[in-house]
């Protein structure tokens, strides 16, 4: 499967029946919301767990990416957008970055 097809997939299960503006405020928020689940699981990694990462919180871990990726699909689907394209974009401003020696540093043009 490639991401586009996954986020043609995953559009069929979106029942959020908000779009424009505050369609992708609510679709931003759960993402963070999803990405906060993530960075949990990785803080009971380190307080429970010794920083070992064990078979269970591995696939903790996977199932709460799948979730961040569905709402990242869902704000590329709600701009009109590709998740293929947001890759190549993402790509090349790092493949930039790195040719500059610029992968280090702060500020989004950099």
């Amino acid at each position: 499967m490639n991401l586009n097809e996954y986020q043609f997939e995953a559009a069929k299960t979106a029942i959020h029946p908000i779009d424009g503006c505050i369609g992708i405020l609510y679709a931003s928020l759960a993402f963070c919301g999803e990405v906060g689940e993530v960075a949990n699981k990785c803080k009971k990694i380190l307080r429970d767990y010794d920083g070992t990462v064990t078979s269970e919180m591995k696939s903790a871990l996977k199932l709460e990416l799948g979730d961040s990726l569905w709402y990242i699909a869902d704000l590329a689907t709600l701009l009109n957008t590709s998740l293929e394209e947001i890759a190549q974009l993402n790509l090349e401003k790092l493949r930039t970055r790195k040719k500059e020696s610029k992968l280090k540093g702060e500020g989004d043009n950099r």
